[in-house]
């Protein structure tokens, strides 16, 4: 049952002090049974709202990423600011400890007092390094990016200078990195191009920074193409070398009845892609997450419609990508629920992160693989 469901069948009671205790308590029973039905149709998956408009950040927060430190704590970052291009801007950071209830008040862990800042990435990396990746603009669009860098040795308490990891005009990031079995790192990046605010370029392109351990540097991969363009890359290694990844499609946001996910694989640890192609997922010019559990299954996460925001969904696939045939809805309804993150945590459980209301709430989903395959 949907929440809009639940609100209309309980908004149709009087306030308490027009109800009689019977009729009160007849009441409760079938406000409990809504809510029982509600949490069985959702399948025990826990959603809370971690941040609003009335953190002082600035009204606008986008988009989240989350990570688990080594010590079962949960780190979350975003940036925020008076707006998307607002000029002041800064990179925030909050933490979970674990087993705690609530999350600590959001600190500036980015700021640069020339120019405006933009996505960030949080991820602790198997030496406990945390790293920080986020953008800076250095113009009016986004075509103008750079990306930055900053790393922690210990778990976000103090950390290094900015070092610009990509120096080329229009390069940003979105996604986490992942593991490689070959020990290498892959973050995901794209080159936006265009000075259109409400399009993307057929000309923008995912790719991958590669990360050695030995080097210490982060050198650019081969780059995913398409016809209409996609960027927002995210990437699973489903076997030794061989890698799948997602992308967000171009264009603008218009109506439309052809815009899907872009799919693209790599045989090669990701040197090299293969030309992306639309794949059967549809996509509403949004962000999306890719995850291999340790079951070795794969999550999407994505918006399940061309044109809207809405509804966010999680699809699972037990066949190596072949197909997705378990799904569930996270957020659905009127309004918008996107660019998630998704990771899964040392217990086994299921946390995606994603930003709705006109990108100004962050809310926190939590489930396990049995909820969606139930």
């Amino acid at each position: 049952m949907s929440a809009g469901v639940l609100g209309c069948a309980w908004s149709g009671l009087k306030p308490d002090k027009e109800i009689s205790p019977r009729r009160r308590s007849r009441s409760a029973v079938i406000l409990g049974f809504f809510l029982w039905t509600a949490q069985l149709a959702q399948g025990e998956i826990q959603t809370e709202r971690v941040f609003g408009p009335e953190t002082p950040t600035g009204p606008y927060k986008h988009p989240a990423s989350i990570t688990e430190l080594h010590n079962g704590d949960l780190f979350l970052v975003f940036y925020g600011g008076k707006g998307e291009y607002a000029n002041d801007t800064s990179v925030y950071g909050a933490l979970k400890k674990k087993g705690a209830k609530t999350w600590s008040e959001p600190k500036v862990l980015a700021h640069d007092p020339f120019r405006s800042v933009g996505n960030s990435v949080i991820w602790e990396a198997p030496d406990r390094t945390l790293w920080l990746f986020y953008v800076i603009r250095f113009g009016d669009t986004w075509s103008k990016s750079r990306i930055a860098a900053k790393i922690s040795q210990d778990s976000g308490q103090t950390w290094s200078d900015s070092s610009l990891i990509a120096l080329d005009e229009g390069m940003m990031v979105r996604g986490r990195p992942i593991v490689l079995s070959n020990g290498d790192y892959l973050l995901p990046v794209y080159h936006e191009v265009g000075d259109d605010r409400e399009a993307v370029g057929a000309a923008s392109t995912s790719l991958f920074l590669r990360y050695r351990p030995q080097t210490k540097e982060w050198t650019p991969t081969g780059r995913i193409r398409s016809p209409k363009g996609n960027i927002q890359p995210a990437a699973v290694e489903i076997r030794p070398g061989w890698i799948v990844a997602y992308c967000r499609r171009g264009g603008n946001y218009g109506p439309t009845t052809n815009g899907w996910l872009v799919r693209a694989e790599s045989k090669d640890y990701g040197e090299t892609w293969s030309e992306g192609r639309d794949s059967a997922f549809p996509n509403p010019n949004a962000a999306v997450d890719f995850l291999k559990l340790r079951s070795g299954h794969l999550l999407l996460v994505f918006n399940d419609s061309m044109t809207k925001r809405t509804p966010l969904t999680v699809a699972l696939s037990t066949d190596q990508d072949r197909s997705y045939p378990y799904r569930k809805n996270l957020a659905e309804g009127p309004g918008d629920f996107a660019y998630p993150t998704a990771i899964q945590t040392a217990d086994g459980k299921i946390h995606v992160v994603y930003t709705s209301d006109r990108r100004s709430v962050i809310r926190h989903a939590v489930f396990t693989e049995e909820d969606i395959l139930r």
